[in-house]
């Protein structure tokens, strides 16, 4: 269901506060003598004015504080990809585990090239030939030359590698046009690593080089954090499948598809659900019937108009384990997080009709489940607004940390880079805003798009970047910096 949130960011005249803010205050003093305590003019949810809203990195912390990591898995290197290491990677023995040589070339003594130069070349005999695998034992006589390949294990005697490209490339007899010095083109054992150094670090998040090294280490397996599942739903009488006929009065559901898309591109593996109507009895079955495969649970919609429409809400809270706030940022500002859990014994009584989370809530029985249930039996719900840029903003600021933590990576929050306006910005006071944006990164300049609303998902598909308008402000004029998050 959508939900009203207030005027539109462009419907806000630019104005000064009535009590300019003093210098030296912090952010948070700024906002609070400049209405951050309460509503914007025009009012939201019939709240009084007086009501404080909770800030955006308040709500952050809160939701940080409740994840857990998943539990860590033991994947092959052709699946660990993407994944968060859980283990630190060690050399479980030097590498290179043995003398190799770096180029192709002539494995020789220093002594017996120390007098050639281009013009008076040293020729000398060419013994045996090696190549990269052979793993026969070789020895270099002194005054005698060994033809060898890259990779190839050196002979015993070696002290350097000519290239071939300083000699003749004879193969019974080599003319050697230059002196070369102890360990030239010569790779030593553990020059890249020793046994026992550790190769790559637990909390990394595994890059083509990574797998290159931990497969170089030997490897076959490693313990991961796995992928996680993300289940998101759809809440709304007026929507529809998109590719289905509509009438006035409905629209076709995209939040369900572009949140999926934003946690695919995250890393996670994404499940779109079908539409569930504005029908409370239909919501927490619905979302019992997506929590075996779901290490994290997202809604949209539904969570902020208050009344008999306010679907997800008045289900959710049901479970008192899901709490409902109104954070000071624009879009986004109703939002709702918490957690669902399950018994194990409860898992034959899934599939009656019903569902069984309803079913413990109209008994009262929920708190009781979540207490004895473990912790990792606990799934993350978020209840995201219904207006579409509203569901983004709040997924980029809220959910992708929180996919992170569910891998122990705090890696996965935008990049915050400082950029030019190039036009002006207006801001309900009290609130941060999220505006959307065109970033020239190379220029160091951002262009903010026109139509700001919450609902104008087509300027949406325009932006690559959020402009940041602090709360304190009420307006920032084009030449001055602004914060700006980089959208993935």
């Amino acid at each position: 269901m959508s939900e009203p949130e207030g005027r539109d960011d462009a419907a806000w005249a630019p104005r000064e506060p009535k009590d300019a803010a003093p210098t030296g205050l912090t952010s948070e003093e700024r906002a609070r003598r400049e209405g951050g305590a309460s509503r914007a003019p025009g009012g939201e949810w019939g709240e009084k004015d007086s009501e404080t809203l909770t800030s955006v990195e308040e709500h952050l912390a809160d939701i940080l504080g409740t994840i857990r990591p998943l539990a860590p898995t033991e994947l092959s290197l052709g699946d660990a990809h993407g994944l968060i290491l859980a283990e630190d990677v060690t050399a479980a023995s030097p590498l290179p585990s043995f003398d190799n040589s770096a180029m192709d070339g002539y494995a020789v003594r220093v002594e017996d090239v120390a007098a050639a130069s281009e013009e008076d070349p040293v020729t000398l005999p060419v013994v045996a030939e090696v190549a990269a695998g052979d793993t026969g034992a070789y020895a270099l006589p002194p005054g005698t030359s060994i033809r060898i390949m890259t990779g190839a294990m050196l002979p015993h005697g070696t002290e350097a590698v000519v290239p071939v490209e300083m000699t003749d490339g004879g193969r019974a007899r080599v003319a050697i046009r230059a002196k070369v010095d102890f360990g030239h083109s010569v790779r030593l054992a553990g020059g890249d690593a020793k046994a026992g150094e550790v190769l790559v670090t637990a909390g990394t998040r595994l890059r083509p080089m990574h797998i290159a090294v931990i497969a170089a280490a030997g490897r076959r397996t490693v313990l991961v954090r796995p992928r996680p599942r993300v289940v998101v739903l759809s809440t709304g009488s007026e929507l529809a499948e998109p590719g289905t006929p509509i009438i006035p009065g409905r629209i076709w559901d995209s939040n369900s598809f572009m949140i999926a898309a934003a946690a695919r591109e995250a890393g996670c593996l994404a499940y779109r659900q079908a539409i569930v109507p504005d029908n409370p009895e239909q919501v927490l079955p619905a979302i019992e019937d997506q929590l075996a495969r779901a290490d994290l649970l997202i809604t949209t919609g539904g969570v902020s108009m208050g009344g008999e429409h306010d679907v997800v809400k008045a289900a959710l809270r049901q479970l008192g384990t899901i709490e409902f706030r109104k954070v000071a940022m624009q879009p986004g500002m109703p939002q709702g997080f918490g957690t669902v859990a399950l018994p194990a014994s409860a898992a034959p009584e899934r599939e009656r009709r019903g569902g069984l989370l309803s079913r413990l809530a109209d008994r009262g029985e929920v708190a009781e489940t979540a207490v004895r249930a473990g912790e990792h039996d606990r799934v993350p719900i978020f209840t995201l607004p219904g207006n579409p840029v509203s569901a983004f903003v709040s997924f980029q600021i809220f959910v992708r940390p929180a996919l992170g933590a569910l891998q122990a990576y705090d890696g996965l929050g935008l990049e915050t880079i400082r950029a030019e306006l190039t036009g002006p910005l207006r801001s309900p006071p009290g609130r941060r805003s999220f505006m959307r944006g065109v970033l020239d990164r190379p220029a160091g300049r951002v262009v903010p798009l026109s139509g700001q609303g919450s609902h104008q998902v087509a300027a949406l598909g325009k932006a690559n970047a959020l402009i940041i308008v602090p709360e304190w402000a009420a307006q920032m004029a084009a030449g001055e910096t602004a914060d700006v998050l980089v959208l993935p």
